[in-house]
């Protein structure tokens, strides 16, 4: 999803567009206009710098893992497909960019970190939004810890209200998966019927409920938020 334009942003997706950017979960050419922002907008490198602090914290409640050599061959591949242009080495965008790449990819270890599982576990993660609401998560769905994380970017649920999670998957009725925990992050264990689902890439969706979730087991209130997952 575009949340920026080359020439300026949408009134009040900045915020959320820095959250993707360190994460990692923009386009080529999107990570290319955030470069360019960091460089030339004060008050966007500002944001991108809170939200590399802000994601920083999640490390506390887990141990230091080693990463699989495969991840560093993934994001050399990533990286340096490509030989570089003239001046690149001097380039303050290149750098800036090759840091804030790195700083996601610990993002993503840092949500839901790995486990040294033998076998390859699915990852995935989704920006969740939808047009004329503010309420905007990111999640990061971890099959070797059978988690779901996620961190609020922006919205409030009103007085008696809660957030429910939901995972759609084609024309099914929609699956609850909790009441998400009121916090800048939470984390949401996840049933075994569930995640064999979620590993095939389902929508994931938060509406508005009643405090204590819904009384029906489907969606009473309005969706305010849905994406899809996506490989990382």
């Amino acid at each position: 999803m575009t949340l920026a334009q080359d020439d300026g942003s949408e009134p009040g997706s900045d915020d959320l567009f820095a959250a993707e950017y360190v994460l990692g979960v923009l386009d080529a050419d999107e990570r290319e206009i955030a470069s360019r922002r960091i460089d030339a907008d004060a008050a966007f490198a500002r944001l991108v710098d809170a939200w590399e602090a802000h994601l920083s914290p999640m490390a506390a409640a887990y141990p230091e893992t080693e990463p699989p050599i495969r991840v560093k061959e993934a994001l050399d591949r990533r990286l340096f497909v490509a030989a570089p242009r003239a001046g690149l080495w001097s380039s303050l965008s290149f750098w800036r960019g090759l840091a804030a790449a790195s700083v996601a990819a610990l993002a993503i270890y840092i949500a839901v970190p790995y486990l040294n599982p033998p076998a390859e576990q699915p990852r995935l993660v989704a920006s969740l939004a939808a047009d004329g609401s503010d309420v905007r998560y990111l999640a990061v769905y971890d099959a070797a810890r059978r988690e779901v994380g996620l961190s609020h970017v922006s919205g409030e649920r009103a007085a008696g209200k809660d957030f429910e999670l939901w995972m759609i998957e084609g024309k099914n009725p929609p699956v609850s998966m909790g009441v998400i925990p009121a916090g800048q992050t939470a984390h949401m264990t996840i049933s075994p019927s569930v995640q064999e689902k979620l590993a095939q890439g389902a929508v994931l969706a938060v509406s508005v409920e009643p405090a204590g979730g819904s009384p029906t087991g489907q969606p009473t209130g309005p969706v305010v938020a849905a994406g899809d997952l996506k490989n990382v």
